[in-house]
């Protein structure tokens, strides 16, 4: 968990423990895999999977273009990083939504 938050810190200095965990409790055993640890922003496929099931069905965001925005707005702020992690991904989407405390 420590890792994660670690991670999740060098976009948000004040990032929540709490919140980080939740992320992690949700991903699951997707986490044990490499591949699906981590989100790739060259990956249509995989952004509108981070849309669809992440920021309209967890969070229940009806307007499909503010969640593609928000999702472009993370993939610009993680930019410099390859192997972009998922929970850092989540959370970053997430805090942009508004929606921490929904988690």
């Amino acid at each position: 968990m420590a890792d994660y938050l670690a991670d999740v810190r060098k976009y948000d200095a004040t990032a929540d423990e709490g919140a980080v965990n939740k992320i992690v409790k949700h991903l699951g055993i997707a986490l044990r895999n490499r591949d699906s640890s981590l989100v790739s922003c060259s990956d249509p496929s995989e952004l509108d999977r981070v849309r669809e099931k992440w920021c309209m069905k967890k969070f229940g965001e009806t307007d499909a273009a503010k969640c593609d925005s928000v999702i472009e707005k993370v993939c610009q702020t993680m930019s410099g990083v390859n192997s972009k992690s998922r929970v850092t991904f989540y959370y970053l989407v997430a805090k942009h939504l508004g929606k921490l405390s929904a988690l």
